[in-house]
């Protein structure tokens, strides 16, 4: 297993002409580690990896593993919708150091059930490298059933899965076909904890970045069996996770955070600015839960 609690969806900060502020990205890992985050997750959704090129992609991945420290496990998205280029992004990320992989479900050209699991076994056999299976149907178009999950967790490198279906039943099937060993983290922040009252060992966040600190505490507090106070923070903070996806991730939560006054930039298009009144929804659920 490769971390429990809750790991950081992690932003990439831009200077204004777009380019990658690597800077800021070493504060943002120093604040996060700081303030509770248990692992690192660089270029995935959230970290704009689909705008990025390998060049950048792996830069950003260097520069995490090398400011983390070994501090906590840095994972790094290397999925693609091309077998050949996710292994070459595997390979070069193992390179660098990185723990694991985040390996998203192939998306627009997709494949079938059989197709993901010889995708995955390519990717995973070319690097023999941990890898974190990213189930995300809504991003990709393309679900991967708790069977195709079961098959791929008998392989000696596929050791857990991000769970972004929302499908809270799918979750539970994923439980009672892979037993405890195999390591599901909820990929939707309003689920965290039903996700770990299912049998899930934690959580790869898009709300870390503004509030690591309590979403740390949600997941630790449940764990060490403090279930009651994890479901408050649960509650409590779904008025900030609402805004944090008030349109396409991330904009939101890069608004959030240069709000908070981390100054990490705009996104890159296409994603665009947020829109005025989602600005002020935002603004005013940060300060309503003081993190401004």
């Amino acid at each position: 297993m490769i971390f429990k609690g809750a790991g950081v969806a992690i932003v990439t900060p831009f200077n204004e002409d777009g380019s990658i502020n690597f800077n800021k990205l070493r504060e943002i890992i120093d604040f996060q580690i700081e303030n509770g985050t248990d692992s690192i997750i660089i270029c995935g959704t959230t970290g704009e990896a689909s705008t990025m090129t390998d060049e950048e992609h792996l830069e950003c991945i260097r520069v995490a593993v090398e400011q983390t420290a070994n501090r906590v496990p840095v994972i790094a998205g290397t999925g693609s919708n091309d077998t050949h280029h996710g292994i070459t992004l595997t390979k070069r990320a193992k390179e660098l150091g990185v723990d694991a992989t985040l390996q998203v479900t192939p998306y627009y050209n997709k494949t079938t059930q059989r197709g993901l699991i010889e995708h995955f076994k390519a990717i995973g056999e070319a690097t023999d490298l941990p890898m974190i299976l990213y189930n995300v149907p809504s991003r990709t178009g393309l679900n991967m059933t708790p069977q195709t999950v079961y098959e791929l967790s008998k392989l000696p490198y596929v050791v857990g899965i991000k769970e972004a279906s929302g499908n809270l039943s799918q979750v539970a099937q994923i439980a009672r076909l892979c037993g405890p060993d195999f390591a599901i983290y909820s990929g939707n922040d309003d689920q965290i904890i039903p996700t770990l009252s299912l049998g899930g060992v934690g959580v790869i966040s898009v709300l870390s970045n503004v509030a690591p600190k309590q979403t740390h505490d949600m997941v630790d507090l449940y764990l060490k069996g403090d279930t009651k106070e994890a479901l408050k923070l649960q509650l409590d903070y779904l008025p900030v996770i609402d805004a944090l996806f008030c349109e396409v991730n991330p904009i939101p939560v890069k608004a959030a955070m240069n709000m908070m006054g981390f100054e990490v930039g705009p996104c890159r298009l296409p994603l665009t600015n947020l829109e005025s009144a989602n600005e002020e929804k935002v603004t005013a659920v940060l300060k309503t839960a003081e993190l401004i």
